[in-house]
């Protein structure tokens, strides 16, 4: 099941049934299927709190994947802040909508297994995150 909940700030406006499908067949991509996924949606002090808390990071950030995945069935939590999202899509010029999706399924992809810190794993990652989108668009 994928939830999806805001603290802080206003809950986005996505289509919550089509975003679960396209999060599903993304997965199943990767030979995955989804379980519990839980979205928190807020804005960049309360992400942060948590970059701090959990993380012991004292830098805001975008996204923060926390991956509880079993096997082959996905698991996770995942924070957004919104805040950063807008600021990133300007900062990129980008349409809020395209840079939100990115990070939402930037998330899943940590979760199917594919990292962004190492070397030329950042090209990977996004590549994975444009053929996404690309499906996004044909659904």
């Amino acid at each position: 099941m994928i939830t999806y909940t805001n603290e802080g700030i206003r809950m986005p406006n996505i289509k919550k049934r089509d975003t679960t499908a396209w999060i599903r067949a993304v997965a199943a991509q990767y030979g995955k299927r989804v379980g519990d996924v839980g979205y928190l949606f807020c804005n960049d002090e309360k992400i942060l709190e948590v970059n701090r808390e959990y993380l012991g990071h004292d830098y805001y950030t975008d996204i923060i994947t926390f991956d509880y995945t079993e096997e082959d069935t996905l698991n996770g939590d995942i924070v957004i802040s919104l805040d950063t999202v807008k600021s990133n899509a300007e900062k990129f010029k980008k349409a809020y909508d395209e840079e939100l999706h990115r990070v939402i399924i930037h998330g899943i992809l940590h979760l199917c297994g594919i990292n962004d810190k190492g070397k030329g794993e950042r090209e990977i990652m996004e590549a994975a995150e444009n053929r996404a989108l690309e499906l996004r668009q044909k659904q």
